[in-house]
């Protein structure tokens, strides 16, 4: 009899997302296991528990999910899971922070295809702003587009301090080389914007971060992405279901909405938690394998 599939889901905030829950029983998974409150020094423990009570078989029917809201700290704990593992007693684990990583490889890989499909340029040769860009999805998003070759600065409502000290913490850890920057009058987000090719909105929800007066200054925006599904919408004029669709205020450009993005991230989301129960070696999935698929898919 085959045994039951297992994802052992931890966070080190108070409680597991719902959302996450929700996925991962989508995904196949038979049972479920929260784990709240866990510290980064708990994880080997914990993940030896893990792989070694069901035997050889028995791991590749057994996973851990790693969420949390501090994506530095996610990563640290996929990197203690993958250390604790003990040949032939191996499992995958995935790392989403507040679905983080799924969110932001679903945003960078719509905008990508847009600005390829429209004007033929690629990541590498585009300048990229973040705005709401030391949050977790901010920084995310910053990272995979720093790495694919984008000139990449994360913006911060209130303090280039806290961007730079961010985008420097970030750079040690991955090897992108972002920057940071602070914007919090129309004029100075007028003034960061006027030659970026491409905007990323990923501050908080329900709140208007860039108006159409400050996009008429944005004479090289070629595509613009809004992760914000709450009215009013990050950036104005985009609408939810937006992909492709010229914005009122910036004409020469086009939008994504945040549905269009939530629909690649669900299915990214899903698509990387069933592998982990198909897979024949060990996975250890983060940002980077979730953008690789979100190519696929798109």
């Amino acid at each position: 009899m085959e045994k039951r599939s297992i994802l052992h889901m931890l966070d080190p905030m108070p409680n597991n997302s719902p959302f996450d829950v929700n996925m991962a029983l989508d995904a196949g998974f038979d049972v479920l296991i929260p784990y709240s409150n866990v510290k980064l020094d708990g994880v080997h423990g914990l993940t030896q528990d893990a792989i070694f009570s069901r035997g050889p078989n028995g791991v590749k029917r057994t996973g851990l999910f790693i969420g949390g809201r501090d994506i530095g700290l996610a990563i640290d704990m996929l990197s203690a899971a993958e250390q604790a593992m003990v040949p032939p007693f191996e499992i995958s684990v995935f790392a989403d922070p507040s679905g983080a990583f799924t969110t932001a490889a679903a945003l960078v890989g719509c905008v990508e295809k847009e600005l390829k499909t429209k004007h033929n340029l690629d990541l590498k040769d585009a300048k990229a702003l973040v705005f709401g860009g030391t949050g977790p999805v901010g920084i995310a998003t910053g990272v995979i587009a720093s790495l694919e070759g984008a000139d990449t600065i994360l913006v911060d409502h209130l303090s280039a301090e806290t961007a730079n000290d961010l985008a420097k913490e970030y750079n040690r850890r991955f090897k992108s080389n972002l920057k940071g920057a602070s914007a919090s009058s129309d004029e100075q987000k007028a003034e960061l914007i006027a030659d970026a090719d491409i905007i990323f909105c990923t501050a908080k929800a329900g709140i208007q971060v860039i108006n159409g007066k400050v996009l008429s200054h944005a004479k090289a925006l070629k595509v613009a992405g809004d992760v914000n599904a709450v009215p009013p919408a990050g950036i104005e004029g985009i609408k939810s279901n937006d992909f492709g669709k010229p914005m009122e205020h910036a004409p020469n450009a086009s939008g994504v909405g945040a549905l269009a993005v939530g629909n690649v991230k669900y299915q990214l989301q899903h698509l990387l938690l069933a592998s982990m129960l198909t897979t024949d070696k060990p996975l250890f999935l983060d940002f980077r394998n979730a953008f690789a698929k979100a190519r696929e898919i798109l």
